[in-house]
């Protein structure tokens, strides 16, 4: 898993595929973690075709979470196209739903039915990892954390895969359908901390969606910052990598989400130093209007995610050269509904990594993350800005951030952005609402 194989294994296998004997990828090279990964949830057998495989990769994407163990034809399918499987049905699988069954996985899925699923499984070149559930309590992390271990000895070298509940999943105190605790402490603070303490796995993956319509959407926008500073702190003190999951499709009766709503969700992760983006859903899971419809076939999401990938892909290299330390919202009003509700760092114009008197020329809200280099003197230091004035795709506009500095360059979703000199010595460097936007001083 190059630079943070350690907690998942390091052992490669070769394994029998099919008819013949086929060298299975070593982990190293199964999912280069170096590079920015772009993935998506759920794959229906009516979209398992050859066509429908290259057009994955066609759009970008890295993997796919929710492929059959057990379909090999599928499997050699994404082998020919390069594509990743996240694959399920190798051992039981654990939904955490609505709180009730919290604290019982160790009875429901005693360690005997892991053993003997690991013991069964029959290892590909197209698998990434293997999907060992999604949104558990807290009651059941330190199952979880025995689950881990014992995998990483039976399936040595086999990256693992558990998803964790957004901030909104509920609490004791919440009334409603969900009476119960979904997350098995107190706050969603205590739940991922319980987390890192409890699972030895090397990042933080969780699933969030904004767009919940007009009535709702300021209370979302301000849980959304609050999940990226719980997530995003965590995963500095722990040294995780941070995986996000935003979504492409649409709740019901609600309108498609835009290109530029795709944008905002992803950039605004990578400014709280997101390494791997996984869309929700490529097929029908849940909601509507997914990348593919329930026949299989393309909708006009295809496209939109199709173009936003293309433009993470090209920030990806200048991108993981760096390491996220610290985000600062630049220019976010000092009272807003959709600010965060927990502390962060607010200001009219950012001094950080090289740069100074950053902001948007218009005073417009910017999401900075601060970037150090991962390479072993880490000195060269670098800003992800993202233009955050208009996360609802509602009054596009397009503006310069504006800093001093004594030079920089800068890399954009279409390639190196021009950087101009203004008549009184700072720097200008054009953005458009929702996208981001990499600053390396130099």
């Amino acid at each position: 898993m190059n630079r943070v194989m350690g907690i998942l294994g390091a052992s490669a296998l070769c394994v029998c595929v099919g008819s013949g004997e086929t060298a299975v990828k070593p982990p190293a090279e199964r999912m280069d973690r170096s590079k920015l990964l772009i993935g998506a949830y759920c794959l229906q057998a009516n979209a398992r075709t050859d066509a429908h495989i290259q057009a994955i990769r066609d759009c970008g994407v890295d993997f796919i979470i929710g492929v059959p163990a057990d379909d090999r034809a599928t499997l050699d399918q994404f082998a020919k196209y390069g594509v990743g499987a996240i694959v399920n049905g190798v051992v039981p699988s654990w939904w955490g739903g609505d709180g009730e069954r919290a604290g019982k996985m160790r009875e429901v899925n005693p360690p005997d039915r892991y053993a003997a699923g690991a013991k069964a499984f029959k290892d590909h070149p197209a698998v990434w990892a293997v999907d060992i559930g999604d949104e558990p309590s807290a009651l059941d992390f330190p199952y979880y954390g025995e689950v881990v271990r014992q995998l990483n000895k039976a399936l040595p070298g086999m990256p693992l895969y558990l998803n964790l509940y957004p901030n909104y999943a509920s609490v004791a105190q919440n009334t409603g359908k969900q009476t119960v605790n979904q997350l098995g402490t107190p706050t969603y603070t205590e739940h991922i901390a319980a987390y890192c303490r409890d699972v030895p796995l090397d990042y933080i993956s969780y699933d969030f969606y904004p767009y919940v319509g007009p009535a709702g959407i300021d209370r979302f926008l301000s849980k959304m910052y609050d999940n990226f500073l719980d997530v995003s702190g965590a995963c500095r003190r722990t040294k995780r990598a941070f995986w996000y999951i935003p979504q492409v499709n649409t709740r019901e009766n609600l309108p498609s989400t835009s290109e530029n709503c795709l944008r905002f969700q992803a950039y605004a992760a990578m400014s709280f130093g997101a390494e791997v983006i996984t869309w929700a859903c490529w097929c029908k899971g849940w909601w509507t209007d997914n990348v593919l419809d329930a026949e299989g076939k393309q909708t006009g999401q295809y496209a939109k995610l199709q173009r936003v990938n293309a433009e993470l892909k090209r920030l990806g290299p200048a991108y993981m050269a760096f390491r996220n330390v610290a985000t600062h919202f630049v220019g976010f009003p000092e009272t807003s509904p959709r600010n965060p509700t927990l502390p962060f760092t607010r200001t009219d114009a950012l001094d950080a990594g090289g740069f100074t008197a950053l902001r948007a020329s218009n005073g417009a809200a910017l999401l900075v993350g601060e970037m150090v280099a991962r390479d072993p003197e880490g000195k060269a230091r670098a800003l992800f800005v993202t233009a955050a004035d208009d996360p609802c795709d509602e009054r596009h506009a397009t503006f310069d951030i504006v800093f001093r500095a004594k030079a920089a360059k800068t890399f954009g979703g279409q390639g190196p952005v021009p950087v101009r000199r203004l008549d009184d010595g700072r720097f200008a460097v054009a953005i458009a609402s929702c996208a981001g936007v990499l600053l390396v001083a130099e």
